[in-house]
């Protein structure tokens, strides 16, 4: 019996194949810039090696693997491959090779993953640890309460250990939800605009407790010092000063915006990357918005695919409060790509698990 391989896969599989030489070949193309990460991670001269924080941590990781002593086109040739067989892993929907929408900016994000993870990075470790929720959601064998309680204490833990706001993600998600069991006229626009309120509640209560907003020692902070440098091009600054209450309601409104629905970086039309990062979030954002839709009409059909949808909004939410500038937003979405992939093709992963 003669073997054939699916369309689908064949593409996947090519896909990865053509991404994989543009990983190697990142070290030797990408400018300085693309790089501060991987070299503190690499190098680490600030000997900042721990056990708490993402610096700390993904040092640590990295030298324990020993990937830190590699060359950075070798860690390509590992990285790369490993992310793809998750994906791989999830699943490959029957249309992928079809050039639609949803498969391009598919295509587009395994692109950047390849970019990305072509060097030491915080998003490589991301990625992996928010898979097992993708596979917990697509198992019948874990029950919907216990999806539910694992990938809560997850991110607590991510959060707690690795990323702070990683564990902000199941209050907003938390509080999005109990939001959409009312009735209101538009659903899901009114879920997100309470996810945003929530945001800025415990922004405003940081404030409150220790002196300063949220957004004021993340974003902020790391932007009055890059005001007028060569990679300030796309960093996002608050149109107020986030030092008082209405300043950071703003702040956090505005930066969720800019980073998920980014219009006003089309000003950056002679910075082409730009461009590209910014029709990729555009797109991503509508057609997760329809999904996150779907899933608030119909959720007893879909409540793990409405989990993972409620992790993805309440995830853009916290980056409208703590992320600089529209390439780090566009890296870390990356971080998170296995949910965006399950999102992206729910409908498929459900046909395989009934």
């Amino acid at each position: 019996m003669q073997n054939t391989i699916k369309k689908s896969t064949a593409t996947f599989l090519l896909l990865s194949l053509v991404n994989l030489i543009v990983a190697f070949a990142a070290f030797f193309i990408l400018p300085p810039k693309f790089f501060y990460d991987a070299a503190i991670i690499a190098y680490d001269k600030g000997n900042e090696i721990g056990f708490h924080g993402s610096y700390p941590i993904t040092i640590l990781l990295y030298k324990i693997s020993g990937l830190r002593y590699l060359p950075w086109p070798v860690i390509a040739l590992i990285q790369f491959p490993i992310l793809m067989y998750i994906l791989y892993k999830i699943g490959i929907p029957d249309n992928f090779e079809k050039l639609n929408v949803k498969n391009i900016l598919v295509y587009m994000g395994i692109l950047m993953i390849a970019i990305f993870m072509s060097m030491p990075s915080k998003e490589f470790i991301t990625f992996l640890y928010v898979s097992p929720i993708v596979f917990m959601c697509k198992s019948h064998e874990i029950s919907l309460k216990k999806t539910i309680t694992y990938t809560i204490l997850l991110l607590l833990f991510f959060g707690a250990l690795y990323r702070p706001y990683i564990a902000l993600i199941p209050v907003i998600g938390g509080g999005m939800y109990l939001v959409s069991l009312i009735s209101f006229k538009n659903k899901t626009v009114t879920t997100i605009f309470y996810g945003l309120l929530i945001a800025f509640f415990l922004s405003f209560s940081h404030g409150v407790i220790k002196g300063k907003y949220l957004s004021e020692i993340s974003r902020e902070l790391v932007n009055n010092d890059r005001i007028g440098s060569a990679d300030a091009n796309s960093m996002i600054t608050s149109p107020v000063k986030t030092d008082t209450w209405y300043g950071e309601m703003v702040s956090v409104f505005y930066g969720f915006f800019t980073v998920n629905v980014p219009l006003n970086g089309l000003k950056h039309i002679f910075s082409p990357q730009i461009i590209i990062f910014i029709i990729w979030q555009l797109l991503l954002f509508y057609i997760l918005l329809v999904r996150f839709s779907k899933c608030l009409k119909e959720r007893k059909k879909y409540p793990k695919e409405l989990l993972v949808l409620l992790i993805i909004f309440s995830f853009f939410i916290v980056q409208g409060v703590f992320e600089p500038d529209l390439g780090t937003a566009v890296r870390h979405k990356i971080g998170i790509f296995p949910l965006i992939y399950f999102a992206l093709y729910y409908e498929y992963f459900r046909k395989q698990i009934q």
